[in-house]
């Protein structure tokens, strides 16, 4: 075995171990955004046929009191206008209440998707190594389902992701390289892969240059194959992790959003 390979197999099982290990090792030290955060972003919806700007977006972070407890509330909403909107609507509203280690607590979604409606709740429980997890979902009036799934992993939410990714350490990373974590979705836990696509230079909608770190977020079966790519981001690399570009994919195709102004950051 060469030394590289040896290298990568010590820092893959280090990574294992350190994300889905016991309670406290759920918990990240937030060093990158504050209450008062707004970001606003232009939409670009993508359905094959159809490729063109098609709303506004917006993500927002606030300090909030969760059942007696300090946290975080995070709002992001996609809209989509016009054309765009005639085609193929979406208005979506995701909202997630975090603690101050970055923890889940709370994740509703209501979501206006083409011709359907949905509203969908998780709810955290934290117990030690356990978390326990209410899943919820009605689609078009009528329940799909309401369950409890208890896991030892640390599991986090389509919202709770971003602060997640914008608090992990890619220094030193090379492309290809990545984090496993756990993600609900819809009524289980499934493993997930945050992977490390290197820095490039976008142009945001607000005329400026920002030098970005490149992720994708892959969605694996229980079988580890049949890869699906769940999101893409592209966050700033400096202090704020700032997501200029997120691109999200919806039933029938894609959007993606891409930042057109932003106010109250950490870090000037």
């Amino acid at each position: 075995m060469t030394n590289q390979r040896a290298k990568t197999i010590f820092v893959s099982l280090f990574l294992l171990f350190y994300i889905t290990g016991a309670d406290a090792q759920c918990r990240l030290t937030n060093t990158t955004f504050t209450s008062g955060e707004e970001i606003k972003y232009d939409l670009y919806l993508n359905l094959g046929f159809f490729n063109a700007r098609a709303g506004r977006g917006s993500l927002s972070v606030t300090d909030a009191n969760y059942r007696g407890e300090n946290a975080y509330k995070m709002v992001m909403m996609f809209n989509t206008t016009g054309l765009a909107g005639n085609i193929y609507t979406v208005n979506d509203t995701l909202t997630s209440f975090i603690d101050k280690d970055l923890r889940p607590l709370l994740f509703t979604k209501e979501a206006s998707e083409g011709k359907d409606y949905s509203v969908e709740r998780q709810s955290y429980t934290y117990d030690g190594e356990k978390i326990k997890i209410r899943v919820f979902r009605i689609m078009n009036g009528k329940e799909q389902f309401d369950e409890v799934v208890t896991t030892d992993d640390c599991t986090y939410d389509y919202l709770s992701i971003l602060p997640y990714i914008r608090n992990l350490d890619y220094e030193g990373m090379k492309s290809g390289d990545r984090y496993p974590i756990r993600f609900i979705a819809g009524r289980k836990p499934v493993n997930m892969y945050v992977n490390y696509q290197g820095i490039s230079s976008v142009k945001a909608n607000n005329g400026k240059n920002y030098e970005v770190i490149n992720l994708t977020m892959i969605i694996l079966d229980d079988a580890f194959s049949n890869q699906k790519e769940a999101l893409k981001a592209s966050i700033t690399n400096d202090e704020n992790r700032i997501p200029v570009i997120i691109d999200t994919t919806l039933k029938f195709g894609s959007i993606k959003a891409v930042l057109k102004d932003v106010s109250g950051t950490r870090h000037p």
